[in-house]
């Protein structure tokens, strides 16, 4: 699907539908290809913390990861990606807001 150029990829994160921009700000590859992941909150030695399970999404290039639902990038505070509203219309179909 492709609207006004842009081409958004829509993902189902707990029943709430979210979508991002299809190019990672890095190097313009097909975020969306990547996988959806959790990350760990920094915590003590050997001691791992999960956390945003199903939610982080890794770009298949260069591995930078997004936050699916702000679209802030998780290593680099001055990146992120477009996200766009999301609604579901009487038919049952995902409308994006671009």
């Amino acid at each position: 699907m492709e609207a006004e150029g842009i081409s958004p990829g829509v993902f189902n994160i707990e029943g709430e539908f979210y979508a991002l921009k299809n190019v990672c700000p890095h190097l313009g590859a097909p975020l969306c290809l990547g996988k959806l992941h959790a990350t760990h909150r920094p915590g003590e030695v050997f001691e791992f913390k999960p956390d945003l399970a199903g939610r982080i999404l890794r770009c298949p290039w260069h591995g930078w990861e997004f936050d699916v639902i702000t679209g802030k990038a998780l290593y680099d505070r001055n990146s992120r990606v477009a996200t766009y509203a999301c609604e579901v219309d009487e038919d049952g179909d995902v409308v994006v807001l671009i």
